[in-house]
């Protein structure tokens, strides 16, 4: 995994805006209307697409924009045989008071198209096809853009559990550990083809307010505990060095006033076996949190990507904010240690995004932007 050795270096989180011809194969896909020739070709020209625009923004750690999937956590269910039926979720607690707003985010984005299953068979390989054909399509996009590090996301144990829950296993954590040594497939894949693995981890942080708002802060902590022990389990044979994981409170604009503190969450994330931790660092609720990573005992391999960028919001932050926001974060861990990220992904859920595409892309270049000026400064 690259480190900011002589100037920061910058990334994003995964998803990006996908070509019209991605969303409109995806969605065909998950209305069951096949997939075939004509899917693959949007995938892999949809991959090239967006790699080719990173590298040209100047992103030096780029993805292949989760561009093959219809959700970060979903995507799953058409790879692993074992979910069915469907779920429900519950209205996010910070939104439950506001009915009017939520009317509102409903007009605004229109309706979401991922399907929500549930657990309701073992939990097994069925179609590695599908993972081979992003592992391809991904190489054959950097080779072509001359980008020398990539990395692909990929769902966590915990997070697959928030959105897809369990109606089979004898309990929580039997279907959390059974995740896990599915997923590991999946890891150990993305790993060995030559990418950086990152693992998309909002249960740690989202999940207080969403799937288990029922919970107390310490059953809660206690859950999540659960979920990043799995976690360990399904990366024990890739090398810590290949992998960053995500966490995030939600990608949505909302109060968030039921969030939990990072500082309440950090011990559990920083057991996790990764050696870069991408996370929340712009948004208005969670901006003031830089301190819990001031305070905090890092270990001092250990690489940060805060997000530099919001992800929800359509303001294209100046490059000078940007600037400041990555030299707060090399103040607490030193320049080499720091990666300008963003909040979370432009394109969470396809066909279902509240930033503009062409929106994000301005964004990101700002990111670089951004970078380059603090690189300027910590070098001088």
């Amino acid at each position: 995994m690259k480190h900011s050795r002589e100037r920061i270096l910058v990334t994003h989180v995964g998803s990006l805006p996908r070509p019209p011809a991605v969303v409109e194969q995806l969605l065909r896909k998950e209305r069951g209307e096949g997939a075939g020739e004509p899917f693959e070709r949007a995938m892999r020209e949809g991959v090239a697409e967006v790699v080719r625009r990173q590298a040209a923004l100047g992103i030096d750690v780029v993805s292949d924009g989760e561009t093959s999937k219809i959700s970060y956590s979903t995507y799953i269910k058409d790879r692993y045989a074992g979910f069915g039926g469907e779920y429900v979720p519950r209205t996010h607690l910070d939104l439950r008071e506001h009915p009017e707003f939520r009317e509102r985010m409903k007009a605004f984005l229109g309706p979401r198209h991922e399907k929500r299953m549930q657990c309701v068979a073992p939990v097994v390989l069925r179609d590695r096809s599908l993972l081979e054909q992003d592992l391809s399509n991904f190489r054959a996009a950097l080779d072509a853009a001359q980008v020398g590090e990539g990395f692909l996301n990929a769902a966590s144990p915990g997070v697959v559990a928030v959105f897809m829950p369990n109606a089979y296993y004898p309990s929580h954590a039997a279907y959390v550990e059974a995740l896990a040594e599915a997923l590991r497939i999946e890891y150990e894949a993305i790993v060995a083809a030559g990418f950086v693995l990152q693992v998309d981890c909002p249960d740690l942080a989202m999940g207080r307010h969403t799937a288990y708002q029922e919970l107390s802060e310490v059953e809660f902590l206690a859950r999540a505990a659960l979920h990043a022990e799995a976690l360990n389990h399904a990366l024990a044979r890739v090398p810590q060095d290949q992998v960053r994981i995500h966490l995030c409170w939600g990608n949505y604009e909302g109060p968030h006033d039921h969030d939990i503190a990072l500082g309440r969450i950090l011990p559990i994330v920083l057991g996790i076996r990764a050696r870069a931790i991408s996370f929340e660092g712009a948004n208005p609720r969670h901006e003031h949190e830089w301190t819990a990573w001031r305070d905090a005992r890092l270990p001092e391999d250990r690489l940060l990507i805060p997000g530099v960028l919001d992800s929800c919001s359509n303001f294209v932050e100046h490059p000078e904010l940007v600037a400041q926001r990555i030299e707060r974060y090399a103040g607490i861990v030193g320049r080499e240690r720091v990666l300008a990220g963003t909040d979370c992904g432009f394109g969470t859920f396809a066909g279902y995004a509240k930033v503009d595409g062409a929106i994000a892309y301005k964004k990101l270049r700002a990111l670089a932007e951004g970078a380059a000026i603090a690189s300027k400064r910590l070098w001088q």
